[in-house]
């Protein structure tokens, strides 16, 4: 059980920092590019391309080690580990919530 809660906690955590730095990208690049150009149709494809890559990496993090370790037969282990996982990022995220609400 305690490489179940290590193992969701990383990867919660993993996620996290994912996220903290994709939408820190996203904040930051308008004033670190010049937003006055013109868009053009690599923008929407960026876009795409980074939600697609973003839903395979978060897939693999929530689902990827659960889903090896029931096909190996570990069939609690893997449903725990997911339920764990998606706690504690649950935990995660109403704590960045709380915080935001806290220093608006």
């Amino acid at each position: 059980m305690n490489i179940i809660i290590k193992t969701a906690t990383i990867n919660a955590a993993l996620m996290a920092l994912y996220v903290s730095a994709i939408s820190s990208f996203l904040f930051y690049i308008p004033k670190i590019f010049d937003t006055t150009k013109p868009d053009t149709v690599l923008a929407p494809i960026m876009m795409l391309s980074l939600l697609v890559f973003s839903a395979a990496l978060v897939g693999a993090l929530i689902f990827g080690k659960p889903i090896l370790w029931y096909l190996d037969g570990k069939k609690k282990e893997a449903v725990s580990l997911l339920f764990y996982t998606l706690g504690v990022f649950l935990i995660i995220t109403i704590v960045v919530m709380c915080v935001a609400y806290l220093i608006s």
